[in-house]
């Protein structure tokens, strides 16, 4: 696989399609890897695909540090990751972690995103104690991979599709405290200000993020939600053709 040194690291990714289409990239959910996305690859084969692995996880390095893990840093991996591939501006997706990474690089770089596709995800908290309740979760996760090594996996189809693919416990325990807390409702604050086009998709079955898809698609101007039956939270996975006629749909409808 291609790797790319960008902000003191090494970024494993893959591309697919058409290196002629619009760019489109994905990124992950967390303790998953880009493998999660196999099921787009062929039938995005119009576009041009790009997966990556974020840092801590798959391919990609693990730095030593905590202070190497945050979402600021992991935005400005996706930013370095495009530039170096000439790309000035992408469709920007992604599932659970990676639907939130999505926007908080659209809220960072907006000049760089073409259109959004939000999948099983949430904008973030606007209470403290919620936002509390959410890492302690997310540091409950990394203590796990601390203890457990590569054995502190929780469950989930896009884990046990990718799971083989990671090569650091650690890494993934400095992401969980790292990327996947949070920290402020920045993101939330400004849901209202986007301007591009986004696709929201939710599997029926996911509970947990059913609420923040509703609210994203009531606050992003202009926003397309889809409901796909059958699915649970790696929605890609679960229904792929119906995600991924959804996802064809939506770039069709804005001529990208």
């Amino acid at each position: 696989m291609p790797q790319a040194a960008i902000n003191g690291i090494s970024i494993n990714y893959e591309e697919h399609g058409s290196p002629a289409g619009a760019a489109i990239l994905l990124t992950h959910a967390y303790a998953a890897t880009l493998q999660m996305w196999e099921p787009q690859f062929a039938a995005l084969g119009g576009y041009r695909v790009i997966a990556w692995d974020m840092r801590g996880h798959g391919g990609t390095d693990s730095p030593p540090r905590q202070e190497e893990y945050s979402e600021k840093l992991t935005v400005e991996d996706m930013a370095g990751l495009l530039r170096h591939l000439g790309v000035a501006r992408a469709v920007v997706g992604g599932l659970s972690l990676g639907g939130y990474i999505s926007l908080e690089f659209q809220l960072a770089h907006p000049e760089m995103v073409r259109a959004l596709i939000l999948c099983n995800t949430g904008p973030g908290y606007r209470k403290d104690d919620a936002r509390a309740g959410w890492n302690d979760f997310s540091i409950g996760y990394a203590k796990r991979f601390e203890e457990r090594g590569l054995d502190g996996f929780g469950r989930g189809i896009e884990i046990d599709a990718t799971k083989r693919y990671q090569r650091s416990a650690q890494g993934l325990a400095f992401a969980g405290r790292g990327i996947l807390t949070q920290r402020d409702a920045k993101v939330m604050e400004h849901l209202g200000e986007i301007d591009v086009p986004t696709l929201i998709v939710l599997g029926d079955g996911d509970e947990r993020y059913r609420a923040g898809g509703e609210y994203m698609a009531s606050k992003i101007p202009g926003a397309r939600k889809v409901v796909i039956e059958g699915a649970g939270h790696a929605v890609n996975l679960y229904q792929p053709a119906a995600f991924n006629e959804a996802v064809l749909a939506f770039l069709r409808d804005h001529g990208i």
